[in-house]
Order: C-alpha cells, then structure tokens, then sequence
C-alpha cells in the first residue's frame, strides 16, 4: 500500500512540473503605425514659373517645443520663421510637426511624409537636405542613421547624439554641427563627443560653438545665408 502511494504521488509531481515548464512558441504579428502629420510646405518663387527645373529640398525637424496640434507653433524658430518674416530661399522647405508633445519624432512617419513629397513635385533626389534643432536635432542624427544613402548634406543644432551608430551615418554626406558652450537642456558635450567621434572616423564635419548662447544656438545658426548657401553646395554623388 505504501508503495502505491509513494508511485502515485511521483506521478502527480511529474504532471505538476511538466504543467509548470517553461515553453519558446514561434510567433508572428503584422503591426501597423499611424501618425498623423501636420507640415508646412514652402515653394521658391520661380518653382511655379521654371515648369521643367527640378528644385532642392529641405527637410525642418522642429524642436520639443512647437509640438502638438497647433501648426502655427512651427512658425517660432528656424526656417519657418524667417519664411514668416518674409525671407525667401531657393529650394522648398518641408517642415512637418510632431503631434506628440511628449515623445520623440516618429522618424519611419517623416521618412514617409517626405518621399510622398518627393513623388508629388519636382524634387531634385540629389540635393535634398535635412536640419534639425533641439529635439528634431536628435530625430535629424537619427535619419541620418537609419536613411543614409538620401540627404545631401545635413546641419544639426543643439540635439542629442546617437554616438554609438556615427557608423552608420553615409561618410559622403558633409555634416554641421551648431551648440551654444552654456546650454543647460542639452549640454554641448553631446555634440563634442559626436564631432570628435565622426572626426576620427574621417568624416566631412564642421562644428560651429557659441560661446555665451544657451540652449537657442538655432537663431544664430539659422540667420543669414551662410548655412543655405553651404548647403547648396553640396549634392548627392558629387
């Protein structure tokens, strides 16, 4: 009899374990993202006129602040603002806005947005170029990384780094860097430590540092014409 209670009870504790053991399935899920994209598209003057010119394109990436609903918010910093004040540039200027508040750009979004724009109009796909301040500065380094065969050259103000992937960025592609040596939001450190890091991999970058500006390197970076017409300067391939 004891022998019988003994087995049975074996027999209840193998089925336990084998109940409680871990299991690894094969899976899968089709996910899809939406985002809804509110932007800005401005057009040089002559686009309308030049009916066979294929134009340059720039690509805006805001900072944390102008995100949400609200598309007029773009209007306070960078080229939106001095399109606003009556500047005008020779190539067009896409300036999407983060919907999010509080959460990064949607950068796969973006990427989307802008090849629709590209299909639509008459965009020349060797000169199209990418800028960011503040928190689109991280989603500009960001494109760069995971789209680097598409910008011709970029310019980056005051945004976090992705030091570990400068890698991945096209060693083609000319880089700027803009920071103010007192910002307290995003210290200047990030982008030392990634100019320093491109610089010894060899790469094409410049680094401009203002010495008494904080976290608003983007007004001196974006005034005049110097960084435009850097810009055109330079085109995929070249």
């Amino acid at each position: 009899m004891r022998s019988l209670i003994l087995l049975v009870t074996l027999f209840m504790l193998h089925a336990c374990a084998s109940q409680s053991s871990s299991q690894l399935i094969d899976s899968e899920l089709q996910t899809v993202v939406e985002e809804k994209l509110n932007y800005y598209l401005y057009f040089p003057k002559n686009y309308a006129v030049d009916k066979d010119e294929k134009f340059p394109l720039l690509l805006f990436l805001h900072g944390g602040g102008e995100s949400g609903e609200n598309i007029s918010e773009i209007k306070k910093n960078g080229p939106p603002k001095l399109i606003a004040n009556g500047k005008e540039f020779p190539f067009l200027i896409l300036a999407p806005q983060n919907p999010n508040k509080n959460k990064w750009w949607n950068t796969r979004a973006v990427n989307q947005l802008l090849d629709s724009i590209v299909a639509d109009h008459r965009i020349d796909t060797k000169r199209i170029y990418l800028t960011g301040l503040s928190r689109g500065g991280g989603a500009a380094w960001e494109m760069a990384v995971h789209y680097p065969e598409k910008f011709a050259a970029m310019a980056v103000i005051c945004g976090m780094t992705p030091v570990p992937y400068a890698a991945w960025i096209d060693k083609n592609m000319p880089i700027w860097v803009f920071h103010g040596e007192k910002d307290q939001s995003i210290p200047i450190s990030e982008s030392e430590t990634m100019v320093a890091r491109l610089e010894q991999m060899g790469y094409d970058v410049k680094f401009t540092r203002y010495p008494e500006v904080g976290h608003d390197a983007w007004v001196k970076a974006y005034a005049g014409d110097t960084l435009y017409d850097w810009f055109m300067l330079h085109k995929r391939g070249d």
